[in-house]
This record gives C-alpha cells, sequence and structure tokens, in this order.
C-alpha cells in the first residue's frame, strides 16, 4: 500500500491526495501490519496519505494501534476523504481516541495558505527584528551576519549575490587537530587479494619445509599407486590456488563456481562403482562393490550434479551483472 514508517517521531505513509498505490498480496500486507504495530508503540506522530483510485482508503493503522500508541500522540489522516487509513478517523472532524489526537480533515489543501502566510510573515517579522538591532531603531545592513549577509542581493551599487559560503561548522572547534593521524595504508602486493602485509621469511621458509618433509615421508611409506593420484592432487591445488589468486576479486564468486563445476569430474569415478559388472572391462565379470558403497556411490553423484548445475547457475548470475 505504500509508504513506510521511520523509527523516531514521525512517520509518514504514501504519498499525495488523488491514490498511487495499489493492493498488495496477504503475505505483504500481513508483515506490513506487524511493523505499523511495532512502530505505532514508538512513534509520536504518524501521517498517513495512502489512497487506491477508485476505492476506498485501505485501513492502516488499526484501532489497537491507536490503544499502543503514547498519550498525547498525533494521527494526520490525510486520506480521510475517502474514508481515512486509520480505523478511528472520523472525516472532516478532529477526535481524540484513547488519548491520540487523530485529524482527519478532508480540506487540509484549503488549509495551507493560511499557515504558510503565518510562518512567511514570521520570517520577515524575525528578519526585521535582525536589522533593528541598533539602539536608535533604523536599520543596520550588517555585512558581517551571515543570516544578513545571505539575503543580500545588492549594496551601494555591488551585486553581492551569491553570498560566500558560511564560516561555520557543525564540527567543534579543534576537532580536527585532535583526530589522530591515519597510518597509509600498505601498498598492494598482489593482483587478486593484494591487501593484506606480505608473510614473513621466516614463516613462509617453515611451512615449505613442513610440506617437503610430508612430501618426503608420504614417499616413503605410500604404495606406488597412490603417489601417482597424489601428485595430480598437489598440482591441481597449486595450479586452482594460481589461477584464483590472479584474478580480480570482483570475479571469484563466478570463477570459483566454474572451477568447482568442472572438478566435478569426480562424478566419473563414482558412475564406475555403481556400474553393473562386465561393462567396465573385467571380461571376467569381476566382483563389484558392496551394497553400501554402491549407494555412497549414488550419493555422490546427487551431490556432484547439485554442484556441477549449481556452480554453472551461479557463474551466470554473476557474470550477467557485469553486463549493460
Amino acid at each position: 500500500m505504500g509508504g513506510e514508517f521511520v523509527p523516531v517521531d514521525y512517520v509518514e505513509e504514501g504519498t499525495g491526495v488523488g491514490g498511487y498505490a495499489k493492493v498488495m498480496s496477504e503475505g505483504f500486507q500481513k508483515a506490513q501490519r506487524e511493523v505499523f504495530a511495532k512502530q505505532a508503540k514508538e512513534v509520536d506522530i504518524i501521517i498517513t496519505t495512502a489512497l487506491i483510485p477508485g476505492k476506498p482508503a485501505p485501513k492502516l493503522i488499526t484501532a489497537e494501534m491507536v490503544q499502543s500508541m503514547k498519550p498525547g500522540s498525533v494521527i494526520v489522516d490525510m486520506a480521510a476523504e475517502q474514508g481515512g487509513n486509520c480505523e478511528l478517523t472520523e472525516p472532516g472532524k478532529i477526535v481524540v481516541r484513547h488519548g491520540v489526537t487523530i485529524i482527519g480533515y478532508t480540506d487540509l489543501p484549503s488549509r495551507l495558505p493560511r499557515q504558510a502566510s503565518n510562518l512567511y510573515a514570521t520570517n520577515l517579522f524575525r528578519l526585521s527584528e535582525e536589522l533593528c538591532k541598533a539602539k536608535d531603531g533604523q536599520y543596520r545592513v550588517d555585512m558581517e551576519d551571515e543570516v544578513i549577509r545571505g539575503t543580500t542581493v545588492i549594496k551601494e551599487g555591488v551585486v553581492t549575490w551569491p553570498p560566500p559560503a558560511p564560516k561555520l561548522s557543525a564540527a567543534p572547534a579543534g576537532a580536527a587537530a585532535q583526530k589522530p593521524a591515519m597510518k597509509p595504508a600498505p601498498e598492494s602486493k598482489g593482483h587478486g587479494h593484494g591487501g593484506g602485509q606480505p608473510m614473513a621469511a621466516g614463516t613462509t621458509a617453515m611451512i615449505f619445509g613442513t610440506a617437503a618433509l610430508l612430501f618426503v615421508l608420504i614417499g616413503i611409506f605410500a604404495p606406488a599407486a597412490f603417489l601417482g593420484h597424489f601428485t595430480v592432487f598437489v598440482l591441481a591445488c597449486f595450479v586452482g590456488y594460481q589461477v584464483v589468486w590472479n584474478v580480480t576479486p570482483s570475479l571469484h564468486t563466478p570463477l570459483m563456481s566454474v572451477t568447482n563445476a568442472i572438478s566435478s569430474i569426480i562424478i566419473i569415478g563414482a558412475l564406475v562403482q555403481i556400474a553393473p559388472p562386465g561393462l567396465v572391462g573385467d571380461a571376467a565379470g569381476a566382483v563389484r562393490p558392496e551394497v553400501l558403497i554402491r549407494w555412497l556411490a549414488v550419493t555422490g553423484i546427487a551431490l556432484t550434479a547439485v554442484n556441477m548445475f549449481g556452480g554453472f547457475a551461479v557463474t551466470r548470475r554473476m557474470l550477467s551483472m557485469f553486463r549493460k
């Protein structure tokens, strides 16, 4: 139904007279009522203007919400001409319900000229007071006064408009001096992440030494068939790390989604595990895995399929953000 609640002391709902809103879904309306009920307990003023063309004004503020408001609060129902957005609004009247004043005037636009004239006259009166600060009651155009200087267009034949920028500052004096100097940001060291500090030489040597010792132990004790697979795994990790590291961070998500999808080639291994005997080159019809392993393979296929299709879907949506 449009509009919003501002969680301070002022709320505006909708815009303008005549109607612009449309009927929303029941789920939206329920969530909207919950928000309105919560905010009504906190705010002091609610202004509603929600209108639907050709239909009565939607009831946004219920009697329970009015009762929950603080005593002395005010509701300005600018939709009163079509019944009002508040259930307790009486068109054309000001009523007090549960200690809350509900303004239901239907002629608010015609009331504006008088109010605007009063405000404008007050401004002119206060300006005249500023010009007549002298004891003799004579007008003095003090060009050092920022208010007077800002309202002056010409003085003694010299055009003074536009005025200079105000000298006053909202920041307290000395705030800039007390603010500690910020340290310069470290220079970028890499193509991708690059924002962090370079790793210490001792830490780097320790990591590489530990990795080398681990590889030596694996080479001594691991079976020969395992070493070939392990070598491919290490190379894949190294290549993948270098690929991601040297790509702009904004493209990391689509890149990693694609690499995850490509790495889902492990689905071939799962397919081999659930294949029936005699279909994978074993002429004698070798014994296939047990039921438990076969079900694990089925689960692996399902998860890998999600990884594959999900990876490409995420990549497509991410890359579409960079297109016009």
